[in-house]
């Protein structure tokens, strides 16, 4: 019989992680562990990683549904497609647990040329907000890191700093050197959105993510239709859990590239299909992680392995904590990779 715990924990940025709706300084998150009653030094570990302010969940929910799961574990399968779906983290988390607990606890969720440590995973750097000088540092330290993909957090300093922050790197490193995108998270309104996207264009900015706030479909069409920068949709997605709902999000709004966080729509059951559905629609995609643990980032990152990526990824967050759990994934010069020599240390879980 199946037996279950959960733990929660909290992560701590080494700094302050801006974005347009503030600042991180400290991210929660919980571990569900699964284990077979006679063989209890086998376990699947499986994280759920809301993000507040972007999930539709809270705290509260996650904690009923892991006291419920825990109470009882011979249902799990069924509630993957039922009560669970509605919260996607906990649903991302028994995915998780299960399959770990089914490779005998040894992290291996997807085994590929990646976990074998043949092959990498594209990625791209990321610079949090903060003040114009400090942000310039950022952007120098990701190029110095090697990446040929960067995206910088824009709409919280004033569009005209970012902007000229983007001039500078654009005139050191044209297109064809650095692929440069912008994440929003919703922060222009129509009243300015069109004169950035002009301004982003004659930048040679490869996207913006979520140039508006989520939830305004007409205002979003609208731009998608005629737009001279692409638009990837990222926090729209969130809360769409039914195959009509997120069919009907794609054909309405018609994005050039949607942005799938795995702990946010429901773990890899709905990330493939939010893949099928734009795939069938010609419409582009990357996966990105959501601030998630070492656990978390390598369940997304086994499971883009498996799709043979060459868009850089979302996946290189894994390096801002000062307590994140130690693991085989390593960032480095704009590839994720796995190096299964390393050791995990668990010794923080459970």
């Amino acid at each position: 019989m199946l037996r279950a715990s959960w733990i929660e924990r909290t992560l701590t940025p080494k700094f302050e992680l801006g974005t347009s709706k503030g600042a991180i300084t400290a991210r929660t998150v919980w571990y569900l562990i699964v284990w077979h009653g006679e063989r209890p030094e086998i376990q699947g570990i499986g994280e759920a990683a809301l993000f507040p302010g972007h999930s539709k969940e809270y705290p509260a929910d996650v904690k009923v549904k892991l006291l419920e799961l825990c109470e009882r574990t011979d249902n799990w399968n069924q509630r993957l497609v039922t009560d669970l779906v509605d919260v996607p983290s906990v649903r991302f988390a028994v995915e998780q647990c299960l399959r770990d607990l089914e490779v005998g606890g040894t992290k291996t969720l997807f085994p590929s040329d990646f976990t074998l440590g043949r092959k990498t995973i594209p990625i791209n750097g990321l610079v949090w907000m903060g003040d114009k000088a400090t942000m310039k540092k950022r952007i120098r330290e990701q190029m110095d890191c090697g990446y040929t993909t960067v995206k910088m957090k824009i709409g919280a300093i004033g569009i005209e700093d970012e902007l000229e922050l983007l001039r500078a790197v654009r005139k050191e490193h044209g297109p064809k050197e650095l692929t440069l995108r912008v994440d929003a998270n919703g922060a222009f309104s129509m009243k300015n959105v069109q004169e950035v996207l002009g301004h982003l264009a004659e930048l040679d900015v490869h996207s913006i993510e979520q140039p508006v706030p989520p939830g305004l479909y007409e205002v979003m069409a609208e731009l998608c239709a005629s737009t001279p920068v692409p638009i990837a949709l990222d926090e729209d997605l969130i809360g769409l859990n039914t195959r009509d709902a997120k069919e009907d999000l794609l054909d309405n709004v018609k994005p050039q590239y949607i942005v799938i966080k795995p702990s946010l729509v429901g773990g890899w059951t709905a990330a493939q299909e939010w893949i099928d559905l734009a795939t069938a629609r010609g419409i582009g995609w990357w996966i990105t992680s959501a601030l998630e643990s070492s656990i978390g980032l390598n369940a997304i990152a086994q499971y883009t392995a498996t799709l043979n990526v060459t868009m850089a990824q979302g996946l290189g967050t894994g390096t801002v904590y000062a307590n994140n759990i130690p693991s085989p994934l390593l960032a480095d010069r704009g590839f994720l990779k796995y190096r299964p020599e390393e050791a995990w240390d668990l010794s923080t879980i459970g």
